[in-house]
């Protein structure tokens, strides 16, 4: 185990995902309000985005909002800079080319191979994938010409994404809205994995990687439990990035919302646990033949000793109970240590271990401290540190961390969003993986 982690921190400084270049076109329809959320999970996600729009995107959305979700200026039209022959220049720089909202005149002008704009004529110049997430009435979806125009853009290996059902403009529902800005970003990134453009791709191709996340409940009564507040969005971006560098991920989740487990890439097995025993048993059926397993889900330390079959009643306190103390307690006990477990028991010979430790400060010591002494005791190959409070770790938040070896030695550090921390925890856990 030294000698794995002594490899991991040898590379941690070069261990990085490479950011992508994405241009992200913007076509002229009510639902390029959507745009700038597709550029801003694509730009937390560590990729560099240059918006291209015409003329009538431009009638629904400002340049000024583009620019500064993008952090670039945004490109209009061919003749704008006719010296810079901008259309090859971005085209060449693009690494994927994503198109959202794509109406049905863009589909047909693409289709006919038109370069009367900056985004088709980039388009038809560049060698990168090209993915269209359109949005249109449904009989526009539904017109044969459109539905042609479709299946000749699949033809030729563009990705045309399905449209969502819904309410659309005005009064009429139907076939037809442009899918939520994460199914985009995630089916447009598969896209590009598994063009095979991705230099990424491949490292833990044929591994199998056990992920956990969110936060387990323990019940008090058919109505109340003990819980935390975990998002799970931590674990769903490792499972994610593990899943773009070829693994096979199965993501033990507890209590995890659907908008975070809809927009995981194909082929994540996603297994449901409530409790901290739910978890225990299915993380333990789950590693039988994985090749790392990754805690990244905030399993609770205690549950009520008995759960009451029925839901426990308010009971009314006289002044003197509020004097002398609670009126009520709940007896608790300890919960199985699943990650010391998994050190002390693994499910398959050989297998690498990675926890993650929430962490606060206080009398006896600070975040890192603490963290170093869990280190020392649970054994994993790599521990996570990170501090959390009501405005830290928790959620949709930038996350600040220390990963530390078995010794409770420093191994890394990393700052960003979750995605940017699960790439690089996903990093050291396949060099522990591959290393000799």
């Amino acid at each position: 185990m030294d000698e794995q982690c002594a490899v991991a921190s040898r590379r941690a400084t070069t261990a990085s995902w490479r950011s992508r270049r994405v241009v992200v076109g913007v076509a002229g329809s009510i639902a390029a309000y959507k745009a700038p959320f597709v550029i801003r999970l694509l730009r937390q996600a560590g990729h560099e985005v240059k918006v291209v729009a015409t003329e009538s995107a431009l009638r629904f959305i400002g340049v000024p909002t583009l620019a500064a979700i993008s952090g670039h200026s945004v490109s209009t039209g061919v003749f704008d800079d006719p010296a810079a022959v901008e259309h090859v220049a971005v085209a060449e720089w693009a690494e994927l080319v994503l198109v959202a909202p794509a109406t049905a005149d863009l589909l047909a002008r693409v289709r006919a191979g038109r370069a009367d704009d900056l985004l088709t004529a980039t388009i038809l110049a560049s060698q990168a994938p090209v993915v269209l997430a359109p949005a249109m009435h449904t009989q526009m979806w539904f017109n044969p010409a459109t539905r042609d125009n479709v299946a000749v853009l699949r033809r030729r290996g563009l990705t045309v994404i399905e449209p969502d059902s819904g309410r659309l403009t005005g009064k009429d529902s139907g076939v037809g809205r442009m899918p939520e800005p994460g199914q985009i970003v995630s089916r447009a990134l598969t896209t590009l994995r598994q063009s095979g453009k991705d230099e990424g791709v491949g490292r833990l191709k044929g591994r199998h990687i056990v992920i956990s996340a969110g936060g387990t409940r323990e019940p008090i009564d058919p109505v109340r439990y003990l819980g935390n507040r975990s998002s799970g969005r931590q674990g769903c971006a490792l499972a994610a990035s593990a899943a773009e560098q070829g693994a096979r991920v199965t993501l033990v989740q507890a209590h995890v919302a659907s908008d975070l487990l809809d927009v995981l890439p194909p082929g994540v097995a996603v297994v449901a646990a409530g409790t901290a025993h739910d978890m225990l048993h299915a993380v333990r059926e789950a590693a039988r033949d994985a090749d790392a397993v990754i805690m990244a889900a905030a399993v609770a330390d205690y549950r009520p000793l008995t759960m009451a079959t029925t839901k426990i009643k308010k009971q009314t306190q006289t002044a003197s109970d509020r004097r002398n103390g609670p009126a009520m307690s709940i007896e608790l006990t300890t919960n199985p240590d699943i990650l010391a477990g998994l050190v002390a028991d693994p499910p398959r010979s050989g297998q690498i271990v990675v926890g993650f430790a929430a962490e606060t400060g206080d009398d006896d010591g600070d975040v890192l401290f603490h963290g170093a002494v869990k280190a020392r005791r649970k054994g994993a190959h790599l521990l996570v540190v990170n501090a959390v409070g009501e405005t830290l770790g928790f959620g949709d938040v930038p996350n600040s961390v220390v990963i530390l070896d078995a010794q409770g030695s420093e191994v890394a550090r990393g700052q960003g969003s979750k995605t940017e921390i699960a790439r690089l925890l996903i990093d050291l856990t396949a060099d522990l993986m591959i290393s000799p």
